[in-house]
């Protein structure tokens, strides 16, 4: 068991080569001036704060022959592991293996650890930081001063000790662990372009009005001929600009209306609700679940089929489909609009018409309130604005095409939440001992969901 694995630090376990542990360059070393269009990338809180193992993108870059003379130490690569000892806390990444860029530098607020693989796997340890008592090391050392901060952040990640079984158990647990999160992974980049799919789409109908172009210019629109044929060969101008012919200018409430169906969930203190707040959207996008006696306000009871569209800060998109069933206890905040479509429209069509950079642009001029953190668009100012409207039958067509996109788009992210559950379940027992592993591939067949 755990008591028959060895007990070391992290320096014990680091890479023999120098700066193998080190902190990110200090002060004016590394500043917004230094940064070029491209070169060798700054590693961030950004990189490491991402639904899975590291974010490769959305980089600020320096010169590559200042990286070579000035910050050769504050190098890394495919392997390390990093962590943010300011700001951005408890939020762990690794370098994958076949990452964009063969070396990054580390930002100001950076941690960095190369591993002596002989002594520590590095996803081993990457787990380890992320368990409950890696977390717990690290944020009973922060600083609450100012900007949260570890307190001799190298030092502190130098003396973290940790359980350290032989290498064929780390990794024997980081297979386990990182299969998950590679599934994971998998079903948020399918989920993405799912959406996508369903988007564009609609972009092209209803926004670029494409295949009304083609017909216009004599072109194959590249549809079904009896597709094709409900688009007309004419663009025409409206008080919205050039719409189709045929088509007309009618507001978003045509399209949708709002459900006017309150709760007051501390009334049910014992009911488990699905709580989808604001911020539960910008984590994730998936409902937090709550006791009706921690809830302490009124709140918007969300059904299944419904869109929720944000009045708060209508400049951060907050559109969410939900995944909502008949027998769920689920409310919403205030907040949010629940949208429900009104037929021949769908949940897709309103939820990628309210997505749409139009529908955006639109709704981010309807903005009352001077406090920046508390600015909202009214209720009935957001479904007077004007949206194009179709024919019936063409609406229904994208119906069909693009629901089941997003009922797709929705398995994934549930799949993955059962995922997830299971690898904050397996990750604490696997890294204190108490689960041994003997075969991985067979453990994860009989845990699989």
């Amino acid at each position: 068991m755990a008591g028959e694995w060895a007990t070391k630090t992290i320096a014990e376990c680091a890479s023999p080569e120098p700066y193998s542990t080190q902190i990110g360059p200090f002060g004016e070393k590394l500043k917004a001036h230094s940064y070029t269009p491209s070169g060798v990338p700054v590693l961030r809180g950004t990189n490491v704060n991402p639904e899975g193992r590291f974010h490769d993108d959305d980089f600020v870059f320096i010169d590559p022959a200042g990286a070579d003379a000035e910050f050769e130490k504050f190098v890394c690569e495919a392997g390390d592991v990093v962590l943010c000892h300011k700001g951005t806390l408890g939020k762990i990444g690794i370098i994958p293996e076949g990452s964009r860029f063969s070396r990054y530098v580390m930002g100001n607020s950076m941690l960095k650890v190369r591993c002596d693989q002989t002594k520590l796997e590095p996803l081993y340890l990457y787990y380890w930081l992320s368990s409950k008592d890696g977390q717990d090391y690290l944020f009973s050392r922060v600083s609450q001063v100012g900007v949260p901060q570890i307190q001799r952040p190298l030092s502190t990640l130098r003396e973290a000790t940790l359980p350290v079984p032989p290498i064929p158990d780390q990794r024997a647990i980081a297979h386990i662990l990182g299969t998950l999160d590679d599934k994971i992974e998998l079903n948020r980049r399918m989920s993405e372009t799912l959406e996508a799919m369903a988007r564009a789409l609609f972009k092209s109908w209803f926004v670029d009005f494409d295949p009304v172009r083609a017909k216009a210019e004599g072109r194959d629109p590249g549809l079904p001929k009896p597709l094709a044929a409900l688009f007309p060969a004419r663009l025409v101008h409206s008080d919205l600009g050039e719409i189709p012919e045929g088509w007309e200018v009618h507001h978003f409430g045509e399209v949708v209306e709002q459900v006017r169906d309150n709760e007051n969930p501390l009334a049910s203190p014992e009911v488990a609700y699905r709580h989808f707040s604001l911020p539960a959207f910008d984590d994730g996008q998936w409902p937090k679940q709550e006791l009706g006696e921690s809830i302490k306000s009124q709140k918007s009871r969300v059904l299944p089929g419904v869109v929720l569209l944000s009045k708060l800060n209508p400049e951060i998109e907050r559109v969410w489909l939900v995944d909502v069933r008949p027998e769920d206890h689920a409310v919403c905040s205030t907040e949010f609009m629940v949208l429900q479509a009104r037929q021949p429209h769908g949940r897709s069509y309103a939820y990628c018409l309210a997505r749409s950079p139009v529908f955006r642009q639109q709704i981010e001029g309807l903005v009352t309130g001077t406090s920046k953190s508390h600015q909202r668009a009214q209720v009935d100012s957001i479904l007077g604005l004007a949206v194009v409207r179709p024919s019936d039958q063409l609406v229904q067509r994208f119906e069909r095409a693009a629901e089941p996109l997003l009922q797709r788009t929705l398995a994934c992210r549930r799949e993955s939440r059962t995922l997830a559950a299971q690898r904050e379940t397996l990750l604490p027992k696997l890294i204190s001992g108490e689960l041994r592993v003997g075969d991985p591939e067979r453990f994860l067949e009989a845990a699989s969901p």
